[in-house]
């Protein structure tokens, strides 16, 4: 498996990557929540696509991503058991964390009409065990299979959309923030571009 992005994530402290996913979520204006047994962070562009992390008090993490134009949008399919395979592998006391839980904006649940149980859409489902990352099983398989042929786990999955923000592989800083945001076009001008800047750097002080 190859993918730059992914690369970065793996190669990436978790106390870190924890760090710049709060941050990412105070710039996107989403609140942080506390579900039993671990702290949530999330990220959302208003358009359609998020990410979600889950940090448990014992060190592991679970990580959504969604791109609701992708065909791994399940939700528009209203495919709840697709949506459950996309789970195997991953620990059930992870999966816990977003089976029938109230949904929120960036997850919204798909029901399984014989039981009642819900669970979390996503179109990206990766974990952390402690040590390293994981892609869960049930996507990789789908991703090899016949149905998944023409789908990009990496792309289609929203990972390295969704994952871009928080600029993995380099730095993390104020100044970094900025010319990610210049690149895309955000500053009309250099006056708010400096504006901007200040405004960063107080978010960043409050992250450490």
């Amino acid at each position: 498996m190859s993918n730059a992005m992914w690369d970065a994530l793996a190669a990436t402290p978790l106390p870190e990557v924890r760090r710049r996913a709060a941050i990412i979520e105070e710039l996107a204006e989403v609140a942080p929540v506390s579900v039993p047994g671990a702290h949530r962070l999330a990220w959302n562009d208003r358009g359609g696509q998020s990410a979600v992390w889950y940090f448990t008090e014992d060190g592991r993490a679970l990580l959504l991503t969604f791109d609701h134009e992708s065909d791994l949008n399940l939700y528009a399919e209203d495919d709840y058991e697709l949506q459950e395979s996309f789970y195997k592998g991953v620990p059930e006391s992870l999966v816990a964390l977003v089976r029938d839980r109230p949904e929120n904006y960036e997850s919204l649940n798909l029901t399984d009409s014989a039981t009642g149980r819900t669970i979390h859409y996503a179109g990206g489902v990766f974990w952390y065990d402690g040590t390293r990352w994981h892609v869960s099983e049930g996507l990789t398989e789908y991703c090899g299979s016949e149905d998944g042929e023409d789908v990009d786990l990496f792309t289609d999955s929203g990972f390295d959309y969704c994952l871009s923000s928080y600029l993995f592989g380099q730095d993390l800083t104020p100044e970094a923030v900025v010319t990610f945001r210049d690149e895309d076009g955000r500053y009309e001008d250099g006056e708010r571009k400096e504006a901007d800047l200040l405004a960063l750097r107080e978010v960043f002080a409050r992250h450490g």
